[in-house]
């Protein structure tokens, strides 16, 4: 479940990013926070921990 939670914010941080919403409200680090939390997903999933 939290594979879809996380995937799904991140496909919509990407939406934001893309259209340009994120860089007006000066939020670009929601992008690197986004591919972090992805990141981690993996890393834990692959290591059996989630």
């Amino acid at each position: 479940m939290i594979f879809y939670i996380v995937y799904t914010l991140a496909i919509a941080v990407l939406i934001l990013h893309f259209t340009g919403w994120l860089a007006r409200r000066n939020m670009e680090w929601a992008v690197m926070a986004a591919a972090i939390a992805l990141f981690a997903v993996n890393i834990l999933d692959y290591m059996k921990i989630i």
